[in-house]
């Protein structure tokens, strides 16, 4: 018998017992559903956190204040005063390195003229836009004169713009107080989003950092120095030169810890899509076992078509049809029906998915890894738990088999 025609007698076989055959294809959807929508909410975390962080630049290193304190008594990240803005200006000298930003920041009360609103204070360099790839939305930022000038001016993201002048709005020349001191607004930035660590990168304003040391503050250090590397260079070998450059100028002796902490964008990618696919990874193997429950419905159902058509197998092995012809017969059979099964699953899987990104606004991500592995489970499911039914028909013995009741 050719395989097309086992084909055909496959399908008429299924076709016959048409509400059996639907509720054996269930399972198989049901489980292919799931693996996909499954791995297309964990790939959409990952691929969210991924564009989040690359929000805040590409080829970003930050160095931070490291943690003071004597003996077993320590405080935390930032306690260390020693990061100043001349630290900076060496870590600019290091080849490779492209922009330069150093920072400080307080949190504190700003009012306009008919609102107020409480939000974190920025202290940048100039480079900050080209160096986390934000641009202005209205007017400018900030230039290098005016951050050696210690200038009372501020650019405002836009969460902060829209509570102080209303939503859209182009504040620029309008004059706010910070501290109890007039700082003019020069400019609005994009809006961003949110990191990857959860806070609203718009709810900020953004001064010059000299401003805040010696008006807002009246301290002579930084908390931060972010810099941008130059396409192609590596980040670890940066970071490394920061670190010999730093201790160095810090006189930290052999052994001794670090005063600072340097990070790069590479480690918080690792650190944070570590955790999606581990999530991943948890929810496709839930998702999973109903694929596994499919296919021992199949099985079970399979070996009950078995028991039923034991005269009609008979009667097959009886006029010349060999055992390989039987197999055959009931192994196309699982396959199509799993095969079947696969296919609406995907289509339910992917409109799923879409449905989760629409109605709970959760990111998701259908890859075509997923439904390519979700088909071929399916396929390979039919072929196995197929087996040991179509193995069982094709060792029946005719006469037995034409004596049944």
């Amino acid at each position: 018998m050719s395989f097309l025609m086992t084909f055909i007698v496959a399908l008429k076989a299924l076709r016959r017992n048409a509400m059996r055959t639907a509720l054996m294809a269930l399972g198989m959807i049901i489980g292919v559903a799931a693996v996909i929508v499954m791995v297309a909410i964990g790939s959409g975390a990952r691929t969210s956190i991924e564009r989040q962080i690359q929000s805040a630049g590409s080829n970003v290193i930050t160095v931070n204040a490291g943690a003071g304190g004597f003996g077993p008594v320590r405080q935390g990240q930032g306690a260390v005063t020693t990061l100043s803005d001349d630290d900076a200006e060496a870590i600019r000298e290091i080849p490779g390195v492209r922009y330069v930003s150093p920072g400080l920041n307080t949190r504190t009360q700003i009012i306009a003229e008919n609102a107020n609103w409480n939000t974190q204070v920025q202290g940048t360099g100039e480079e900050l836009t080209d160096l986390r790839s934000w641009p202005v939305q209205f007017g400018s930022f900030f230039s290098m004169q005016e951050v050696r000038s210690s200038a009372k001016v501020v650019v405002l993201g836009s969460v902060v713009r829209d509570q102080l002048f209303g939503p859209g709005a182009d504040p620029t020349g309008s004059t706010v107080r910070i501290n109890n001191q007039p700082f003019r607004v020069i400019g609005v930035l994009t809006s961003k989003g949110q990191a990857a660590f959860g806070q609203d990168q718009d709810d900020t304003a953004i001064v010059p950092y000299t401003t805040v040391q010696k008006r807002l503050l009246g301290v002579t250090h930084v908390s931060s120095i972010t810099l941008a590397a130059e396409n192609g260079v590596p980040l670890d070998r940066v970071a490394a030169q920061i670190g010999t450059v730093l201790r160095d100028r810090h006189k930290l002796r052999p052994g001794e810890d670090d005063d600072f902490m340097v990070r790069t964008q590479a480690e918080m990618t690792t650190v944070l899509t570590s955790t999606t696919d581990t999530m991943t990874y948890l929810l496709a193997g839930i998702a999973a076992v109903s694929l596994i429950v499919g296919g021992i419905g199949i099985m079970n159902i399979m070996l009950v078509s078995v028991t039923e058509r034991t005269r009609e197998i008979g009667l097959r092995l009886s006029i010349g049809a060999s055992d390989i012809n039987v197999l055959t017969q009931f192994l196309v059979e699982s396959v199509v029906l799993s095969l079947a099964g696969g296919l609406i699953g995907i289509v339910l899987g992917i409109g799923l998915s879409y449905g989760v990104t629409k109605l709970l606004q959760w990111p998701t991500d259908v890859t075509i890894q997923s439904i390519a592995m979700s088909f071929g489970v399916a396929a390979a499911t039919g072929v196995f738990f197929g087996f040991y039914p179509a193995r069982k028909a094709a060792a029946l013995d005719p006469i037995e088999a034409l004596r049944y009741e």
